[in-house]
C-alpha cells in the first residue's frame, strides 16, 4: 500500500509479507493508519477529518494479488477492472471537503463495489470487535456465523414465517381495534347507497332533464318562433298574396334555367340556387314538424322539475354530477362488501395466526437444536485454541436459554415451554468461560481478566478463520492486556495461522512481533510527520533495536538486546 496525506502520515509505502507481518512503533506514531488505510481500500467510511492538515486530499493505493476465476477477480472484471499478471490495483481518494472517489483496476467504480470485495479479501479484527462480542446479541450472531448453513437454513425458514406472522397479527389487530369505526363507516355507506338506489339515477340523466326543462319552460315562445319562421319560408295558405322565401328562390331558379345553356358560369349559379331551394323546403318541413311535436304540457314540466330536484339532492352529497354519484355508489358498494366481510376475514386471520404460531414453534425448535449442536462444536474449538494460548485448563461453553412468555398466546413452544420469541428465534446466547478447574462458568464479560479476554477473543477469531477463511487477516492490538508467556503463545498462534493465510498484526508486544516474517516500524520524524522513509522494513540489527525498545523502552540496553535476540531465536526455532 501507498498512503499519502492520511492522518499523521505524509507519504509512506507499506509492504506486507505473504505470511505474518507485524506493525510496530511508538504510541501515536500512526500504526492505526495502516488499519484505516486498508479499511478505505475496502470501501470503509470516508471521514474528511482523516485528511492531513494542509492537504487537499488523502490517497490510499493498494496492489492485491488475485487468482483467475476467483470471486474477487470475477466481480472486479464485471465492474470493468483490468487485472494484470494476477494483480488488482485499488485506489481511494478522500478530499478535505468530504468527497470520495474509488478506482478498481484503472476504472472508476462506486465505493460499494469495494465493499462487496471486502468480505472476500480481508477479515479485520480489533478492540472494537472485542467489545462488541461481549454483548449477547453479538455472541448469538457469532455462533450463527460459525454454524454456517447448519443454522442459516432453519433461520431463513423461521424468519420468513415470523415476518408473515407479524403481518397477520398487525392486520388482525387493526380489524379488531377499529371495529367500531368500521361499523360506523359501513352504516354511512349503507345509508348513502340506499338513497341512491331509491332514486335510481341513470348516467347523463341530469343533463337530459335540464335540457327538457329549458324547452318546456319556453314552449309558447318556441312554437311562435317556429310558426313565424315556417311562414317566412313556405308562406301562409290563408294569404295567397303573401311572399315567402321558397316562392322567391324558385322564381330566381326558373329565370336562370331559361338561359343556363348559354353560359356554364350562369349554369353553376342556377345549380346553387336549386340547392338553396331544396334546403329551404327541408328546413320548412322540419319547422312544421317541430311545431307539431312541441310538448307544452305543464304537467310534464312539473314531473321533470321534481325529478331534477331528486337528482340534485344526490349530487349535493355524493358527486358533482350523476356520473360522479354513480362512481361513488360503485366504490361504496365495493368498500361495504369489504367491511361486511371483516368478520369472515377476522376468522380467517385468526386461523392463519394460530397455524403460523404452531409452525413457528416447530421452526424455532429446529433453530434452537441447530444452535445447540453448533455451540458444542464452537466451544470445543475455542477451548482447544485457548490451550495453545497458555490457558490449558480454561473451558469455554455456551449458555443457550429462553425467557418464559407471560402466557401461551404471546409465545411459541420450545422444549415444551411457552417462550418469548423474536425475528431471530427464541434463543438468548451467552459465551461462558471457566478459566481453571473448579471455577464456575461465567459470562466472559464478568469472568475473564483483560489478558484472558484478549486471548478468548483471539481464539474465537482464529476459529472463525478456520470456518470462514479469507486470504488476509488484520488484527489491530487484539493482544492488549496480554504479557509474558501468554504473549509468546499469542505470537506463536498467529504465526501458525499465517501458514495458511496472510496475517497483519498491529502490536505493542515484542513477544508477538518476534514471530513475524516481516516487521514494519512506523516512526515520526522530528517535525511530527511520517514521510516515505517513516515506514521501514526492519531487518537484522534494526529489528533487534526495535524489539529492545518494545521490551525496555531503551534501544541500546544490553539486557534488552539480549532478550530481543533470544525472542527472535526462539521464534525462528519454533517456526
Amino acid at each position: 500500500m501507498r498512503i499519502r496525506s492520511l492522518g499523521v502520515i505524509d507519504d509512506a509505502v507499506v509492504e506486507l509479507s505473504p505470511g505474518f507481518t507485524a506493525v510496530t512503533g511508538e504510541t501515536g506514531a500512526g500504526k492505526t493508519m495502516v488499519v484505516t488505510s486498508l479499511g478505505l481500500l475496502l470501501g470503509g467510511r470516508a471521514d474528511p477529518a482523516l485528511v492531513r492538515i494542509g492537504s487537499k486530499a488523502a490517497v490510499v493505493e493498494g496492489r492485491i494479488t488475485v487468482s483467475d476465476g476467483d470471486t474477487v477477480a470475477l466481480r472486479a472484471e464485471e465492474a470493468g477492472a483490468e487485472i494484470e499478471d494476477g494483480a488488482l490495483l485499488i485506489s481511494r481518494t478522500v478530499s478535505a471537503e468530504g468527497r470520495s472517489r474509488a478506482h478498481l483496476g484503472g476504472r472508476s467504480v462506486p465505493v460499494g463495489v469495494l465493499a462487496e470485495l471486502a468480505d472476500e479479501l480481508v477479515a479485520v479484527h480489533g478492540q472494537t470487535d472485542q467489545q462488541g462480542l461481549l454483548k449477547p446479541a453479538r455472541q448469538r450472531q457469532a455462533l450463527d456465523r460459525y454454524a454456517g448453513d447448519g443454522v442459516a437454513v432453519p433461520h431463513a425458514a423461521y424468519a420468513a414465517a415470523h415476518r408473515r406472522l407479524r403481518a397477520v397479527v398487525t392486520e388482525l389487530d387493526e380489524l379488531t381495534t377499529r371495529a367500531r369505526e368500521r361499523a360506523q363507516e359501513a352504516d354511512l355507506l349503507r345509508f348513502g347507497l340506499g338513497e341512491i338506489a331509491a332514486v335510481e339515477p341513470l348516467a347523463g340523466e341530469d343533463a337530459d332533464l335540464a335540457a327538457e326543462a329549458e324547452r318546456l319552460g319556453h314552449a309558447e315562445a318556441l312554437a311562435s318562433a317556429a310558426a313565424l319562421a315556417h311562414t317566412a319560408l313556405a308562406g301562409n295558405p290563408e294569404d295567397p298574396e303573401g311572399i315567402d322565401a321558397t316562392t322567391v328562390v324558385a322564381a330566381a331558379g326558373r329565370s336562370l334555367d331559361a338561359v343556363r345553356a348559354h353560359d356554364p358560369a350562369l349554369a353553376a349559379l342556377a345549380d346553387r340556387i336549386g340547392e338553396i331551394s331544396i334546403l329551404l323546403s327541408d328546413v320548412a318541413g322540419e319547422l312544421a314538424g317541430y311545431a307539431d311535436h312541441l310538448d307544452a304540457d305543464p304537467l310534464r314540466l312539473a314531473v321533470v322539475e321534481e325529478r331534477r330536484a331528486a337528482l340534485t339532492a344526490l349530487t349535493r352529497k355524493y358527486g358533482e354530477d350523476i356520473g360522479a354519484v354513480l362512481a361513488w355508489a360503485q366504490e361504496g358498494a365495493a368498500r361495504l362488501t369489504e367491511l361486511e366481510g371483516d368478520d369472515d376475514r377476522i376468522g380467517e386471520l385468526t386461523v392463519e395466526r394460530d397455524a403460523l404460531r404452531a409452525e413457528l414453534s416447530g421452526l424455532g425448535q429446529a433453530l434452537t437444536d441447530a444452535r445447540n449442536r453448533a455451540a458444542a462444536l464452537f466451544a470445543e474449538a475455542v477451548t482447544a485454541e485457548l490451550a495453545s494460548l497458555a490457558m490449558p485448563h480454561a473451558r469455554v461453553s455456551f449458555d443457550i436459554r429462553q425467557t418464559e412468555a407471560a402466557d401461551e398466546a404471546s409465545g411459541i413452544e420450545i422444549d415444551g415451554r411457552s417462550v418469548v420469541y423474536g425475528p431471530s428465534g427464541a434463543d438468548e446466547v451467552e459465551l461462558l468461560l471457566a478459566p481453571h478447574p473448579g471455577a464456575q462458568p461465567r459470562p466472559i464479560a464478568k469472568g475473564a481478566s483483560g489478558g484472558e479476554l484478549s486471548r478468548v477473543m483471539l481464539a474465537v477469531e482464529v476459529v472463525f478463520a478456520g470456518a470462514d477463511p479469507v486470504p488476509t487477516y488484520l488484527f489491530d492490538e487484539v493482544d492488549a492486556g496480554v504479557g509474558g508467556k501468554a504473549a509468546v503463545e499469542v505470537g506463536r498462534r498467529l504465526a501458525k495461522l499465517a501458514r495458511s493465510a496472510q496475517v497483519v498484526v498491529v502490536t505493542h508486544l515484542p513477544q508477538v512481533a518476534a514471530f513475524a516474517d516481516r516487521q514494519l516500524l512506523v516512526e515520526k520524524t522530528v517535525d511530527g510527520s511520517v514521510t516515505s522513509s517513516g515506514v521501514t522494513v526492519l531487518e537484522g540489527e534494526d529489528r533487534v533495536r526495535e524489539l529492545s525498545r518494545m521490551l525496555a523502552g531503551q534501544e541500546d540496553s544490553q539486557t534488552a538486546r539480549a532478550h530481543a535476540e533470544e525472542l527472535l531465536a526462539a521464534a525462528r526455532s519454533d517456526g
